[in-house]
């Protein structure tokens, strides 16, 4: 987190504060193929990933995953395909080289 003070054209100081977002794209196999999938990190709290990826018909798949006891997890709040889920502990593996 960056924080800057500024001054307007009245000398009023005003506090800015910036926070850094991650947000980086790893290729995966998954499902028997090589896939794009694009983690982008939200500090709110709890601290998590948004994650999205495509199927084989070109249609978009976002899910969240959540630190839990130290562990990345998938939250299936909708249907996730098999084969997200079977590529749980790979996409772990990344968020986990990306945060340290």
């Amino acid at each position: 987190m960056l924080s800057k003070f500024f001054y307007n054209e009245n000398n009023v100081s005003m506090h800015v504060h910036f926070v850094k977002k991650l947000q980086f794209t790893k290729l995966v196999k998954a499902g028997g193929r090589l896939r794009e999938f694009n983690f982008l990190k939200h500090n709110k709290e709890p601290e998590y990933f948004s994650v999205d990826t495509v199927d084989d018909r070109g249609n978009r798949i976002t899910f969240f995953m959540y630190d839990i006891d130290g562990s990345w997890k998938i939250e299936a709040k909708k249907e996730i395909p098999q084969w997200i889920l079977e590529a749980e502990g790979k996409l772990q593996q990344m968020i986990q080289e990306e945060v340290q």
